[in-house]
């Protein structure tokens, strides 16, 4: 039975209100004013409010702007009575974040009308939540206890039979389990710093200030020290041959360890999800203020439903293809990207190709700057070795 809120001063159209709501086996309660009806939204937390504009002290706008500002009442659906019916009044009652506006006097299906229809709107966007927390339980169970387990195991695992039997193992065994140990800690500890730095960017996005600040800081792209992380996690993956790389310098608004840490996350992914033998391209370059930088692959691809529902902790048909990682590396770079002003976008088709694609604010005439810089450098050092 959906709990009702009306808020009204008039006693009579309270009343009235009461029985019509009662004879549709709604749970009513109610409040004579605005001050009261704030108190008892906050203790009852009802389905729905029905407020009226005008009334002594605390008036409907005042009680809306209340509730939109709280997060335990901020999504109740709420419904204005009123008197009023010119259009700045509804533009008002509308901006503050009313759902619907209802002028007396009204009828009994109009109202029941307004009523069915917010209820059945927040009805669904309940279970929109619900089916989203249910996808994300379903992604954590199936992905989370494997990456935490697999590295574990082989931690456990080989540094028993070391302590069990290391008098009978030869040095050669001996390294090569310590190297499996150190692999695997290794793999456990990028693993939680993974977990930690999404939990910190979570906070961050919380933070005006914070957000703010990191907004201030810039870096030139791309660094020496970039290029040679590209290169090395290429030469791992034995995927040398493969790579096609263009990047036009900038400045841009980002730190280098938040730049260096997008670039990671996509080329990490870029490898992981292709396959040996097919390219992977690297392009970064800057038009009207923007820097974008995008890692194009030629592996499994993704959906629309799938980009649609990207998010932490979720890799795509998990059960049908064994890989190592949490799903936490495109969201990563995503949540960096937006809180530096900028964007990350998904085109892709499946089986075909993946290109992941950041956007974030320059300074171009930063950069400008700091190439006349280098070139005047070079200009120097060339006359004086000229005389």
């Amino acid at each position: 039975m959906n709990k009702i809120l009306v808020i009204e001063d008039d006693i009579n159209v309270r009343q009235n209100l009461v029985d019509l709501l009662y004879a549709e086996n709604f749970n009513v309660i109610t409040a004579e004013n605005g001050y009261f009806g704030l108190q008892l939204v906050q203790t009852e937390v009802p389905d729905l409010v029905i407020c009226d504009v005008m009334m002594p002290e605390i008036d409907g706008y005042e009680v809306l702007k209340e509730l939109r500002q709280n997060p335990k009442t901020a999504i109740i659906p709420f419904i204005f009575l009123t008197a009023k019916s010119e259009k700045p009044d509804f533009r008002k009652g509308m901006d503050l974040g009313a759902d619907d506006y209802i002028v007396k006097p009204f009828s009994r299906t109009e109202l029941l009308a307004a009523i069915t229809c917010r209820l059945e709107k927040q009805t669904a966007i309940y279970q929109q939540t619900q089916d989203k927390l249910d996808k994300l339980r379903t992604s954590i169970t199936l992905s989370l206890p494997h990456e935490l387990r697999t590295p574990l195991n082989g931690i456990l695992g080989f540094s028993q039979i070391l302590m069990e039997e290391s008098e009978l193992l030869d040095a050669p065994s001996i390294k090569e389990m310590a190297e499996f140990i150190h692999q695997s800690s290794q793999r456990l500890f990028h693993l939680i710093q993974k977990f930690l730095l999404y939990a910190e960017l979570e906070i961050i996005a919380t933070d005006p200030q914070r957000v703010s600040e990191i907004q201030k800081q810039s870096t030139e792209f791309p660094t020496p020290g970039l290029t040679n992380l590209i290169s090395e996690r290429v030469k791992n993956a034995g995927r040398e041959d493969d790579i096609q790389i263009d990047l036009s310098r900038s400045v841009v608004k980002i730190s280098l360890s938040k730049i260096t840490r997008i670039i990671e996350e996509l080329l990490d992914n870029a490898l992981k999800f292709s396959v040996s033998g097919t390219p992977i391209k690297i392009t970064a370059k800057t038009v009207n203020h923007t820097f974008s930088v995008s890692f194009s692959d030629r592996g499994r691809g993704m959906s629309r439903e799938q980009i649609a529902e990207l998010g932490a902790y979720r890799q795509f048909e998990r059960k049908l293809h064994e890989q190592q990682g949490s799903g936490l590396g495109l969201i990563i770079a995503k949540k960096l990207a937006e809180l530096h002003g900028g964007t990350l976008k998904i085109d892709s088709k499946p089986q075909e190709y993946t290109t992941v694609t950041v956007t974030l604010p320059c300074n171009n005439e930063e950069a400008e700057a700091s190439l006349m810089t280098q070139h005047s450098v070079l200009n120097t050092q060339h006359s004086t070795l000229s005389s």
